[in-house]
């Protein structure tokens, strides 16, 4: 299994490299169309649509067919989508790609779908959960090389305000937008490229996990079956929290850190992308803790410590001014780190091979990431489209009062991560 287990894994960097090349286009969309902090969050909602589209689809395809061929037809998707953003940038259609970043998810949804529970099948019952945290450890290997990506080939080369190299006094609005859309795409053409080159060693590349003796699929009676084991189905919940609230922190801290540049003198602007890349640093490195630590304490019980770590930090960013509550922003992204694969070991544990279907409600639940940040937006946007037009309890302004909702949402993971410990001792 070492082959293919190395394989599936480069899947979860590729992954993750789409998913923050992507965060930093909610702000970049805002300057260079010049458009609202509510209609620029709609990236994040074509792109975790998506996964809310095509969840159930891809689950029922890899529960018929091999995971090899799920694996390929979500390579395929993948590059379809990136290679569209190339259209959607010559014709400076803002719609186009929105619908970009939707194929590619369905794309991801496909891989996502599959490679989870793969790599849940690829070995002992009993460690499952500990090889998924190892697999998802490389995730954000890949979320921090697109922010890397991000900040040198597409924020630092844009001619727009939010550019390192802005121009001053651009007189062809028309030539600069055309410009930062094209430096936009260039990324995703690029990845479309490398994605084909992974789709060619998997096809060469002979896969092949135990088959169940029965590939019948009665759906009404599996359905049942997932719906009557609670650690499942309020994973599926707070899955979709957990999705939210990562989406959102990594969303709107370039909001976060604009708003504090406001108060700042030009001479000391703080640079967004060392925050988010900070943050990536510190879900990096926790994973790999919790991936051993989890050898030694139950899954539920770490997560519920760390759930209630990540509130602390959220309220922190809401209540605190200035850098503490920026540092307190970052710190959110150690206590996140382990909740996701930890929640889907949770929720399929002892599935055998009905967390195919299953895992189509924990990647379905990733449309938490579509349908939040609207919702965090309309708070920002709820003075005027700047980030602190309006103040809560006379002291906290409207961008980091938003954060309320990545704090509700640390509060429902707490709760399924308690009520899975206290199923798991009675």
């Amino acid at each position: 299994m070492l082959l293919p287990f190395i394989l599936v894994v480069s899947l979860f960097f590729l992954w993750g490299f789409p998913n923050d090349l992507t965060n930093p286009m909610v702000e970049v969309f805002k300057n260079v169309l010049n458009i609202s902090n509510v209609k620029a969050s709609y990236v994040q909602l074509a792109f975790y649509g998506g996964y809310g589209t095509m969840a159930i689809p891809a689950a029922l395809f890899i529960r018929k067919y091999r995971y090899k061929t799920g694996i390929v037809v979500g390579l395929i998707l993948f590059a379809i989508g990136s290679f569209m953003m190339f259209p959607a940038a010559r014709l400076i259609n803002y719609d186009l790609f929105l619908i970009s970043f939707y194929v590619l998810t369905f794309g991801l949804a496909f891989l996502e779908t599959t490679a989870n529970p793969m790599i849940l099948a690829m070995g002992d019952p009993s460690t499952a959960t500990q090889r998924l945290n190892l697999a998802q450890a490389f995730n954000p290997i890949g979320a921090l090389t697109g922010q890397v990506v991000a900040r040198i080939f597409v924020v630092d080369r844009l001619q727009t305000e939010m550019g390192a190299n802005a121009e001053v006094g651009v007189v062809n609005d028309h030539a600069v937008i055309v410009h930062d859309l094209n430096v936009v795409s260039t990324p995703y053409v690029i990845l479309a490229f490398v994605v084909l080159a992974v789709l060619v060693t998997f096809m060469m590349t002979d896969i092949k996990i135990k088959k169940p003796t029965d590939t019948t699929l009665d759906l009404k009676s599996t359905l049942r079956h997932l719906f009557q084991n609670k650690d499942y189905y309020e994973g599926v919940i707070a899955q979709f929290f957990y999705v939210a609230c990562q989406i959102m922190v990594w969303t709107f801290i370039y909001q976060y850190v604009t708003a504090i540049n406001a108060n700042r003198p030009a001479d000391d602007q703080l640079n967004a992308m060392v925050y988010v890349v900070a943050s990536t640093v510190c879900f990096l490195l926790a994973r790999w803790i919790c991936t051993f630590l989890i050898r030694y304490i139950s899954p539920s019980k770490l997560m519920f410590y760390f759930a209630l770590l990540g509130i602390f930090f959220v309220a922190g960013a809401i209540v605190l001014d200035g850098m503490i509550g920026l540092y307190s922003l970052v710190g959110v992204s150690f206590a996140m780190s382990l909740m996701f694969p930890t929640i889907y070991g949770i929720a399929l544990s002892g599935m055998g091979d009905e967390a195919k279907i299953g895992s189509a409600g924990l990647i379905l639940a990733i449309v938490g990431g579509a349908l939040m940040p609207p919702l965090q937006a309309t708070i920002i946007d709820q003075g005027g489209t700047g980030l602190s037009d309006l103040s809560y309890f006379g002291f906290i302004p409207e961008i980091r009062f938003s954060f309320v909702l990545p704090l509700l949402c640390l509060i429902v993971v707490a709760i399924y991560a308690k009520r899975s410990l206290n199923r798991s001792v009675a």
